[in-house]
């Protein structure tokens, strides 16, 4: 079972990865060798699945956000996996998931512009047949981040 700490430490990690034990510890009220052992707890019970760096996307050259939405009339358990290695090959597809409703999937992918989701689209459609794809442009990110909610945490 977590705690209130346990959710703090969380919460401040995801946050940032980079803080210190230390200050990390000095935050949540503990020891820096307690906090360091709720920490490594925490990576063991699977809590902390790991620790990533969140780059700029404009510094890396990729600020364009395209959001595609498949459709295909195959549904087999090989199709399936053929296109989760297709899309798994391509860096610039940065999240896929599969729907529920009129898609089939969504596609998030970044791109150094919008001319070269052409590229993206003919490396997927070269080796796989779908049905539909159609594409939207991000015109402006309202909300981004990576953290989610720790109070449900158990």
């Amino acid at each position: 079972m977590l705690d209130d700490r346990d959710r703090r430490i969380l919460d401040m990690l995801q946050k940032n990865a980079g803080i210190s034990v230390t200050d990390l510890a000095e935050r949540v009220a503990l020891s820096v060798s307690a906090c360091s052992r709720r920490i490594q707890r925490l990576e063991e019970s699977g809590h902390i699945a790991r620790r990533i760096i969140v780059l700029d996307r404009e510094r890396m050259g990729v600020p364009t956000t395209v959001f595609a939405l498949v459709k295909t009339a195959h549904h087999s358990d090989d199709w399936t996996e053929t296109f989760r290695r297709i899309i798994g090959d391509i860096p610039e597809i940065v999240e896929a998931h599969r729907l529920t409703g009129n898609h089939d999937y969504i596609l998030k992918i970044v791109l150094p512009r919008v001319e070269h989701y052409d590229v993206i689209y003919k490396q997927i459609v070269r080796k796989l047949e779908l049905f539909d794809v159609s594409a939207s442009i991000s015109m402006e990110e309202l909300k981004h981040g990576m953290a989610i909610p720790v109070g449900y945490a158990r």
